[in-house]
C-alpha cells in the first residue's frame, strides 16, 4: 500500500499536525524564554514523539526535557542528555533502569519520600551512576509531593545524607534542588483568578527553595509550571525551569485561556453514516480521542458540536443545511492532549493538504510492558 500524499489518502481515524502551526508554536515560546534565567524543559508526555521534542530542542530557550514515565526518558536519551522524570519511581525495576540510564544521559527524579530515596540510592550505588534528585513540593495539587517548609527540608536532609558517599565522585544520589507543579491551577480558564492561584503555589515553592538556600542546600534547579502558568510561574526569581508540554499541539482545555498558541492537532475522521439532515457520525470515537476532560470540539465542519463519543463512532449535531455526504472527512480538536496522543502509533505531519511524512509516537505507552509481553 503507498504511503499517503494528501489528507483524502489517509485512514481514518488519525492524528494530524499541522506542522507550521506547531512550529510558530515552538518559536512562540522559545522567544518568550530567551535571555531569561528561566529556560523551559517541554515535557515528552504531551506527545511522546521524539520528532517533537527534535525540534522543541532545536528551538531553544531549554534546558532540556521532562518525562512523566522511565520508559519516556529511555526514549528521549537517544537524543537528549538531561533529562527529569518529573515523577514518584519506587519499584527495583523501575529505579535499576533509571540508575543505568544515569550512565548515559544526566538524570533527575522526583522524590517525596524516604522509602523512594533508599529505593533510588540502592540503585544507583549498585550501577555505579549518579541520579540527580529535586525534592518534589505539594503546591496545592494535593497529589504527590511533601509539604513546603520543615518537611521538605527534612527529606532533603536524607538526600544529601545518602549522597555523602559520592561526595568525592561516587556513585549515589545528588541533590539537584526542588520541584512543584501547579497543576490545579494551571486550567482556570479565567487569568485573573489563574494567576492568583498559580501565585500562591509558587509562593510554597519559592520560600522552600530560599529556606533551602538558607541551610546551603543545592538549589541549583528550582522546576515547576505548565503550559497555562509558564508566563506567571516563570515570573518568579527563584523559578529556574518550566515544564510546560501542550503549548506545543494544544487542546480545548487550554484554548481558551487567550495563550499566543495555536491548534496544531486534530483528530481525522470520516462520516460513515448520515441518518437525519441535522446529525451525521464519523468513525472518530472515543478509542481514537479521549473524553476525559469532555468532548472534543469540531474545527471541521464549522458549526458542528459533539453530541456523544462511543467507541469506534463520533456523533455530530450539524448546522442546518450543512451539506456533508457520506466519506467526507471531519477533524475533531481533542480536549485533552496527552491522553489522546497515547492511543495512537503515529502523526500524519502536514503541509496544509499535503502529507510530509509520518511521525512514530515511539514513547507511548508502557513500553516495558510490551517489551516484556504482558
Amino acid at each position: 500500500m503507498s504511503a499517503p500524499r494528501t489528507v483524502a489518502d489517509i485512514a481514518t481515524p488519525a492524528l494530524v499536525v499541522d506542522v507550521a502551526a506547531m512550529e510558530r508554536n515552538i518559536a512562540r515560546m522559545a522567544v518568550f524564554f530567551a535571555g531569561r534565567r528561566c529556560q523551559l524543559r517541554p515535557h515528552f508526555k504531551a506527545h511522546k514523539c521524539s520528532e517533537i521534542a527534535r525540534r522543541q530542542l532545536a528551538g531553544g530557550s531549554c534546558t532540556g526535557l521532562t518525562c512523566a514515565t522511565v520508559a519516556e526518558a529511555e526514549v528521549a536519551a537517544v537524543f537528549c542528555n538531561d533529562l527529569l522524570i518529573a515523577n514518584e519511581l519506587v519499584s527495583p525495576d523501575k529505579c535499576r533502569r533509571v540508575a543505568a540510564l544515569a550512565g548515559r544521559a544526566n538524570v533527575i527524579v522526583a522524590i517525596d519520600s524516604a522509602a523512594g530515596l533508599e529505593r533510588m540510592a540502592a540503585a544507583a550505588r549498585e550501577s555505579g551512576t549518579t541520579v540527580g534528585v529535586l525534592i518534589d513540593i505539594n503546591v496545592g495539587q494535593n497529589r504527590c509531593g511533601v509539604a513546603p517548609g520543615s518537611e521538605a527540608l527534612d527529606l532533603a536532609a536524607r538526600v544529601l545524607q545518602a549522597a555523602s558517599a559520592s561526595a568525592s565522585g561516587g556513585p549515589g544520589l545528588r541533590l539537584r534542588g526542588l520541584m512543584g507543579y501547579e497543576g490545579h491551577a494551571v486550567g482556570i480558564p479565567d487569568r485573573p483568578v489563574r494567576e492568583a492561584a498559580v501565585r500562591q503555589a509558587m509562593e510554597g515553592l519559592v520560600t522552600t527553595a530560599r529556606m533551602f538556600r538558607d541551610r546551603g542546600f543545592p538549589t541549583e534547579i528550582v522546576s515547576a509550571g505548565g503550559t497555562g502558568s509558564y508566563d506567571i510561574s516563570s515570573q518568579f526569581d527563584e523559578v529556574s525551569e518550566i515544564q510546560a508540554g501542550s503549548y506545543v499541539l494544544m487542546d480545548t482545555d487550554y484554548a481558551g485561556q487567550g495563550l499566543p498558541f495555536e491548534t496544531a492537532l486534530t483528530i481525522l475522521g470520516c462520516v460513515i453514516s448520515r441518518p437525519v439532515p441535522d446529525r451525521c457520525v464519523a468513525d472518530c470515537g472515543h478509542k481514537s480521542c479521549t473524553k476525559d476532560h469532555g468532548h472534543p470540539s469540531v474545527m471541521d465542519p464549522a458549526g458542528a458540536t459533539v453530541l456523544a463519543l462511543n467507541d469506534e463512532h463520533a456523533v455530530l449535531s450539524l448546522p442546518s443545511g450543512r451539506s456533508l455526504e457520506i466519506g467526507d472527512r471531519v477533524r475533531l480538536v481533542p480536549s485533552h492532549i496527552d491522553p489522546t496522543i497515547n492511543l495512537h502509533d503515529m502523526l500524519y505531519a502536514l503541509d496544509g493538504d499535503a502529507v510530509m511524512g509520518t511521525w512514530a509516537i515511539d514513547a507511548r505507552g508502557y513500553a516495558e510492558q510490551r517489551q516484556r509481553g504482558n
